[in-house]
């Protein structure tokens, strides 16, 4: 047995349990992990609410760090012991899990543990946005939403690296600083600015060619509006709700607009393509190009009150729980 964070029902806060679970061995191409730091992300909240279904009892989370216990049989590339790091698969809300073995990571001495919880997710998000979904380079102006969150914060700094000037949008005057240190050339309050008029202010009036929206409902419409002609429309979560059904029409008058709704399982379901962009995420943050911020962390069993947080926008860069 173990202890986990399992909800029986969807709902708010309180459907999460503080409770004893299972832990069988591993088959022969999983490994048992002792979990050591777990990373919290908004696609919790969407497993929790609902937004996303999942099968009852579930265990949340979707991201954490922890040290290797036991191997099947058929797994050749880890050892007792190792250091590892996993995201995309639902149940890391535990103190032990069994995982696949492919789709763990090994940590290299340099990089702690609460780092490695705080980035996989966010940070292999904020690599695919920037190097697949739209290459960022010298030269671009790109619009993030969000830029003071966890996913915000190491795609403007990962965004400068690469020559972009980054415009992101924030909630106050102290998550604008807090986006400018970490490469936000022109962070915008949006709960006093109209970031449309602003945009167009900082780009001439033509728009930018990418807008990195994870905020949905609230800033879909705007968005689009930043956009130059042939711009990209990457909405990729919807953190202030669902986008309502868009009329395809609308992407042509605005100016033969591309839209995407992209996620990470996606970008890393291969095993090479997961260890490329897991090797090139560990390159830039032990380089310093990226640096992981952890704004809050929380002990496991207050996971609820993590969720709270990070519903009320009471947190900044990554927010991790430890067993």
């Amino acid at each position: 047995m173990t202890k986990a964070i399992r909800i029986h029902r969807t709902g708010g806060t309180e459907a999460m349990q503080w409770e004893d679970v299972d832990v069988l061995p591993p088959d022969p191409d999983e490994a048992l992990i002792r979990h050591t730091a777990i990373g919290v992300n908004f696609i919790d909240v969407y497993f929790r609410t609902g937004l996303y279904p999942a099968q009852m009892p579930c265990v949340l989370g979707m991201e954490a760090a922890g040290v290797v216990e036991e191997i099947g049989a058929e797994v050749k590339d880890l050892n007792v012991g190792d250091r590892v790091a996993y995201t995309g698969l639902l149940g890391a809300y535990a103190e032990r899990r069994t995982v696949p073995a492919d789709r763990l990571v090994k940590l290299p001495k340099d990089v702690r543990d609460e780092t490695a919880a705080g980035m996989m997710l966010k940070g292999l998000t904020a690599h695919y946005l920037l190097h697949r979904t739209y290459r960022v380079g010298p030269g671009d102006t790109i619009l993030i939403h969000a830029a003071a969150g966890g996913v915000g914060l190491i795609a403007c700094q990962w965004a400068k690296f690469l020559g972009a000037t980054v415009i992101g949008t924030v909630g106050s005057d102290e998550k604008a600083a807090l986006a400018k240190a970490h490469g936000c050339d022109h962070p915008i309050v949006y709960t006093r600015e109209d970031f449309v008029k602003r945009v167009k202010e900082i780009t001439g009036g033509n728009g930018v060619p990418v807008v990195y929206d994870s905020v949905g409902r609230d800033t879909f419409d705007k968005s689009l509006d930043c956009l130059r002609p042939l711009g990209l429309m990457v909405s990729f979560g919807q953190s202030s709700g669902a986008v309502p059904p868009l009329n395809v029409s609308t992407l042509t008058q605005k100016g033969s607009l591309f839209l995407t709704r992209p996620t990470l399982a996606t970008y890393v379901a291969k095993r090479e393509d997961l260890v490329e962009a897991a090797g090139e995420l560990l390159k830039a943050v032990r380089t310093g190009v990226v640096k992981i911020e952890i704004g809050r962390g929380y002990k496991l069993r207050d996971a609820a009150k993590a969720h709270a947080d990070l519903e009320g926008r009471k947190t900044t860069g990554s927010t991790i729980l430890m067993p």
